[in-house]
């Protein structure tokens, strides 16, 4: 294939026809709001949301009205799939959001996406920020092998297991927390992965920003209150242990935005 055939390709319109669209949102900075999600939730015949109310706050944002929503969060995922799909195969487009990020990621959508997977639709995605990817990108560890395990479970001991799990993994842990927890399952990854270097993000893209970096206890004693905001974690794997454990008080110099 010749240059001016790449070219050509590379700037053709998306597939257009029924489908489902997953639409990604700003976690907190309205800037974050790509033209092709605009685009989508414009042009969409139905719009399938977490929150109504808080879909609604989005759409007056872009000038967006009389635009169909359906509910479609945890108690309800499974029966909305099948509406959006009924709706999909009747030759309507359908844009799938969630509150804030990515549909799908810690948020609802999986059951609608593997509906209409399993139903043979086109299924199709507007990107945009991610606050795993975002947090991974400026934690100063490794980036070339990650792994993103969500939100652990809320006891202790179901925690400790699923660190177990990842002990030995030579790969970047990313998950996710609620501020009241945060501290505790700091203090339980330090016990079972040990001291590791780490970085704590919160309020990412918003007004109050922050990232700490340092070993898992330094946080973790920097948190005498509980912040706010969710928080996301990014913790070194285990090679990266082994070979840079030297390298421990450099890291945790780096500087932090307080």
């Amino acid at each position: 294939m010749n240059d001016s055939a790449q070219t050509a390709d590379l700037d053709a319109p998306p597939e257009t026809g029924p489908r489902l669209v997953l639409v990604t949102t700003p976690i907190g900075n309205m800037g974050d709001m790509t033209a092709r999600a605009w685009e989508v939730l414009r042009t969409a015949d139905a719009i399938a949301c977490e929150d109504t109310r808080v879909t609604r706050r989005l759409l007056d944002q872009g000038g967006i009205t009389d635009k169909r929503l359906i509910a479609c969060h945890d108690h309800n995922e499974q029966a909305s799939a099948a509406g959006i799909v009924k709706l999909i195969t009747d030759g309507a487009t359908v844009a799938l959001v969630s509150d804030a990020g990515t549909p799908a990621i810690s948020d609802p959508g999986y059951r609608v996406v593997q509906a209409a997977v399993e139903a043979g639709l086109e299924v199709s995605a507007a990107p945009g920020v991610s606050s795993v990817i975002m947090a991974l990108s400026i934690s100063g560890l490794p980036t070339d092998r990650f792994t993103f395990i969500g939100f652990p479970p809320r006891k202790s001991g179901k925690r400790k297991a699923l660190f177990e799990t990842y002990a030995g993994l030579p790969a970047s842990l990313i998950l996710m927390e609620s501020p009241q927890r945060l501290s505790e399952t700091l203090a339980d990854a330090r016990e079972v992965l040990g001291d590791r270097r780490a970085a704590l993000t919160l309020e990412l893209t918003k007004r109050f920003e922050r990232v700490w970096r340092g070993t898992l206890s330094e946080l973790e004693a920097r948190l005498t209150d509980a912040p706010k905001g969710e928080a996301v974690v990014v913790i070194e794997g285990a090679e990266d242990v082994r070979e840079k454990k030297n390298k421990y008080a450099e890291f945790s110099k780096a500087p932090s935005r307080d």
